[in-house]
């Protein structure tokens, strides 16, 4: 029998997990999608005297996107509560969020490892009568870094 193992995973299989947030229920966990898991470094251009061809590009810190959430709307949700506090109330309470990509018998390839996340956008998608669509609540967080758990 031939080996699986040296096929890329598939990108529909995962789940996301918040540490640190009390009164979450387990359905605050489950999203549709899930975007903003990449990495880049920054860098200062440089003039360099006498040479006017070109500039240096130097490196110099790592920065991350927002990590873009995406789920059918809760009525209620402890998610959205810790949400409500920080974006209306100031009340900001970071958290550790974990996006681990699963395999067909559920078991976890790789953890991203959000540390210090904290809520800076909430939305809801738009209400039309002319569509059978489900309503979509999204959400972006701002965090420190990522790693790589595997």
């Amino acid at each position: 029998m031939a080996s699986t193992t040296h096929y890329p995973p598939v990108g529909f299989h995962f789940r996301v997990e918040f540490q640190d947030i009390p009164g979450l229920q387990q359905r605050d966990t489950f999203f549709q999608s899930v975007g903003g898991l990449s990495q880049e470094l920054e860098t200062e251009s440089v003039v360099s005297g006498g040479e006017n061809r070109f500039t240096f590009k130097l490196p110099t810190r790592g920065s991350y996107p927002n990590l873009s959430l995406k789920r059918g709307l809760f009525k209620d949700s402890g998610l959205i509560q810790w949400v409500k506090d920080a974006i209306e109330h100031l009340d900001i309470q970071p958290a550790t969020v974990l996006v681990t990509l699963l395999n067909e018998q559920h078991a976890p390839l790789l953890t991203y490892r959000c540390v210090n996340a904290w809520p800076q956008k909430w939305s809801v998608s738009d209400f039309n009568a002319e569509e059978s669509q489900i309503v979509v609540e999204s959400l972006e967080l701002a965090y420190q870094y990522f790693t790589i758990v595997k």
